[in-house]
């Protein structure tokens, strides 16, 4: 038997075995005696997303509505790239600026225009260049990216120069990357207060949902709530 190596899916799929059975239990049986020992056939699929209580590395901020009316956040997916004690940052996902980093003319994360004519995203109020991307081991052994969820990592203006090699080497396509300028970031306590007042859903996702390879990313909000099982978030 093989183990999953990414623990995420391994909790996603006990996530959906318990409502499972949370849902047989509260359906009307004609056997209840078979029912105890039938174990139900669980496929959580290539996306799935699922609440969690506290923040994690990979996971996703979901804003509530709460955050309505406040421009910046309203109705954004954040991805958190890091919960180290400095404290928490991340990435807004679906606020594209619908300019390249050339029109951006935006020095920073372009190396000899390899990355010219990438989109570039708004990633939130906090000025810096940061960037994901996806990749196979050979990204990941290369030591200068740090790693988000399996098969993503995140670089920084001081690593592009070497995502920008890795293009001309043919390790890994332009595609698989999406800049961002600014990011988010919370003091050690903050975002957990955040949470707790009720600014913010947390949850689990498979690197699918993410959509890096949708420019727009225009109803990522609507499809992680279709995916959580709800309509809206309070």
């Amino acid at each position: 038997m093989f183990l999953d190596t990414d623990w995420r899916s391994f909790r996603a799929r006990l996530v959906a075995r318990e409502q499972a059975f949370r849902s047989e239990e509260s359906s009307p049986s004609d056997n209840p005696n078979t029912m105890a020992d039938q174990q139900p056939s669980i496929s959580i699929g290539d996306k799935w997303a699922h609440a969690i209580h506290e923040p994690e590395k990979g996971c996703l901020l979901i804003a509530t509505e709460k955050m309505d009316g406040v421009h910046i956040f309203e109705r954004t997916v954040v991805l958190l790239l890091s919960t180290d004690n400095v404290g928490p940052m991340g990435v807004i996902l679906n606020r594209p600026s619908l300019m390249s980093i050339k029109e951006m003319r935006s020095n920073v994360l372009d190396v000899s225009g390899v990355f010219s004519d990438q989109t570039l995203f708004f990633g939130g109020p906090l000025e810096a260049g940061l960037f994901l991307v996806r990749g196979d081991e050979r990204v990941g052994n290369s030591g200068v990216f740090d790693e988000v969820m399996k098969g993503l990592y995140y670089g920084t203006k001081e690593s592009v120069w070497c995502a920008a090699e890795m293009v001309k080497r043919n390790v890994v396509g332009v595609g698989e990357f999406r800049f961002f300028d600014g990011y988010c970031g919370w003091e050690k306590e903050q975002l957990r207060g955040e949470i707790r007042a009720g600014y913010w859903a947390v949850a689990a996702c498979s690197p699918n949902v993410l959509g890096l390879e949708n420019v727009g990313n225009v109803g990522l909000w609507e499809e992680i709530l279709g995916l959580m099982g709800q309509k809206e978030v309070w």
